[in-house]
């Protein structure tokens, strides 16, 4: 399960994710995949050996690692599990935004920093239903009380690591409005006013248990309290270091599915035989041409996510040309890597179609990239901006 990495960030990411322990996670995939259950023992493994703490720099506690980094390692994760690397990816996300905000003076994000390296689990609780607005609006009611608190009462959906995060990071708009109505925060698990349905009955990625959090008044103090934002698109830094660090790992999830697809595609190919000829699939010149354009366009997504998760490392500035990368990314991503499954079913023959196989669980993982924000209308609507300017009127 090869991934494309430099030697010394592969001998980083392999101190840490050594293939014994990469082995154990890809044993326990299916099962959790058929009995619907959050991957437990996976989350403790890999606690067990910091992963969780990888980007927190050493000064707190941390493995001090760099974004490029953490990248290749959930690439690696991903072809293994790719629903436990997507399950950890949601913490890692507001570690890479807690890393990014601190780095640029905004201190109210180092708690995120100190607590991850602690053992605290971090969530996300932005998505809603029905809201293509993402981050420039919420359906969720914010009331400020008197001691600066804040209580949210709304619905999040998607909320991986529903069963275990300690922290759930979440936004709502101040029912008082102001120039300044979205307010972020960070929920302690211990506190009144929320709760999780049991609810994640999904054809893929099953293992996130990625529930709906019903917040009921779910009360955020003061000190917890880390922005606020106006509605609509803005260059707040909070928004860029949400966007860079959800869709860069994010891309590395689904860029480590496609990679695992094709390392099935090409031993299936080895292994099965023409009656006909009596040789090897993998000779077949239809099969070489059609495993050759999956490998193509997996080839040149390895460049665009390494190049790109080392520009948002660097701080490269691309001003408004920003996000048309971030959402190109993605959508590559999540693109190659359905390619590269759908490949890898054209040549392994009908036994691969069965319930149990891997590569029918990769099939269904591989479709939850659907519904990741930013989705494909979203995305073309950013990059037609970006090209043509905005519509009329």
């Amino acid at each position: 399960m090869a991934t494309h990495p430099d030697a010394a960030v592969r001998d980083r990411v392999a101190a840490v994710l050594t293939p014994e322990l990469l082995a154990r996670i890809h044993e326990r995939a299916a099962g959790y995949d058929e009995r619907n259950e959050f991957c437990h023992e996976d989350l403790a493994e890999l606690m067990d050996v910091g992963y969780l703490r990888a980007l927190v720099p050493e000064a707190d506690g941390g493995l001090g690692w760099d974004l490029p980094t953490l990248v290749a390692a959930q690439r690696l994760l991903a072809a293994h599990a790719p629903a436990t690397a997507l399950a950890v990816n949601m913490h890692h996300v507001w570690v890479a935004v807690a890393r990014q905000m601190t780095a640029s003076g905004h201190e109210e994000f180092h708690p995120v920093l100190r607590e991850s390296a602690a053992g605290e689990i971090f969530a996300f609780g932005i998505s809603e239903p029905g809201n293509d607005a993402v981050l420039f609006d919420s359906a969720t009611e914010a009331r400020v009380v008197q001691d600066g608190a804040v209580s949210f009462t709304g619905t999040k959906i998607f909320t991986t690591l529903a069963p275990v995060w300690t922290r759930l990071g979440l936004f709502g708009r101040d029912v008082e409005g102001g120039d300044a109505p979205l307010i972020f925060g960070f929920l302690e698990r211990e506190a009144p006013g929320w709760r999780s349905l049991d609810d994640w009955d999904t054809l893929g990625m099953r293992a996130t248990q990625s529930q709906t959090t019903v917040l009921e008044g779910a009360r955020v103090p003061a000190h917890r309290i880390v922005r606020r934002l106006p509605e609509g698109p803005n260059r707040d830094p909070l928004v860029f270091a949400i966007f860079s660090s959800f869709l860069g790992l994010l891309s590395a999830v689904y860029t480590g599915l496609g990679d695992r697809a094709l390392q099935l595609a090409a031993r299936l190919a080895e292994d099965r035989r023409s009656r006909i000829t009596g040789e090897s699939l993998s000779q077949d010149p239809d099969i070489r041409y059609r495993l050759a354009e999956a490998q193509l366009q997996q080839l040149g997504l390895d460049a665009q996510l390494r190049q790109l998760s080392r520009e948002i490392e660097d701080r490269v500035e691309h001003g408004d040309l920003w996000f048309p990368r971030l959402v190109a990314l993605r959508t590559t991503a999540t693109r190659t890597a359905r390619a590269a499954v759908d490949a890898a079913l054209h040549v392994s023959g009908g036994g691969q179609y069965r319930r149990g196989s891997e590569l029918s669980r990769l099939y269904r993982d591989v479709l939850a990239g659907v519904h990741h924000p930013s989705d494909d209308e979203s995305a073309h609507r950013t990059l037609a901006t970006s090209l043509l300017g905005p519509l009329d009127g």
